[in-house]
Order: structure tokens, then sequence, then C-alpha cells
């Protein structure tokens, strides 16, 4: 007894021989991209520690300052004088204790933002290396078809 077929017979090999997939780019070369990537990420994030160490320090060093400066201020404000004496150097204090924190908050400011933009800063620059890497690679698998 003979088969008859119906219509065209199923092939997979044939068909999988027929597809068109893209060439693949060099895998040596995007792999050293994406370590150069994980590098950046890690030189980043070492910056932005550094960053917040350097911070933390000089947060420790002003409080150390501040004490130092109360212990002052209580001393020169326990001599006995005037009244009226008293309260323009509490007001002198106060006006220099303001100042300083006001400058102090400036300077850590200052130095978070410096390390943010460092650390930025490598990251641009290493996202558009990386895609121009990518795309490099991508013509040169295209090339090769």
């Amino acid at each position: 007894m003979a088969t008859q077929s119906k219509g065209p017979e199923f092939d997979p090999l044939k068909m999988f021989a027929e597809m068109k997939l893209p060439n693949l780019p060099d895998m040596e070369a995007l792999l050293a991209t994406y370590r150069r990537n994980i590098e950046t990420f890690s030189a980043a994030n070492k910056i932005a520690l550094e960053g917040a160490q350097a911070v933390a320090k000089r947060h420790m060093e002003i409080l150390q300052q501040m004490v130092a400066e109360l212990t002052e201020t209580i001393k020169a404000l326990s001599e006995a004088e005037a009244p009226s004496a008293k309260a323009a150097k509490q007001a002198e204090l106060l006006k220099r204790a303001y100042e300083r924190a006001v400058a102090n908050s400036k300077e850590l400011s200052e130095l978070i933002q410096k390390a943010n933009q460092e650390a930025l800063a490598l990251l641009n620059r290493r996202f558009m290396e990386a895609m121009d890497e990518i795309k490099t690679l991508m013509e040169k698998a295209g090339a090769a078809r």
C-alpha cells in the first residue's frame, strides 16, 4: 500500500539551513568590552566610596572642632560680666557658629558633588566607548556575511 503525500514534506533540516541568521560578533572582543564595563563600574564605585570616606572623615573633624569651640564658648559665657555685655557676646558667638555651620555644610556638599561628578564622568566616558565598540563589532559581523 503506497502512501500519498498531500502537500510538501516537512523537513526541519532543510528549513533550518534556509534560515538567514545574523553573523555573531567576535565573542572575544565582545567579552573584552563587557570586562571593561565591569572594570569601569568597579572604578566608579571606588571613587564614590572614597568620596563617602572623605565626607565622613571631614564630618568627624568638624564635630571635633565644634566640641572644642563649644567648650570655649561655655568658658567665655561663664565669666562674670554685665548682662548687656554677656548678651552681645552670646550674639557674636551664635553668629560665628552659624557662619561656620553654613561653610561646613557647603564644604561637605562640594566634597559629595565632586565625587559624584568624577564617578559619573567615568561611567559616561565608558558608556560612549562601549557603544562605539559594540557598533564596530556589529559592523564587522555584518560585513562578514
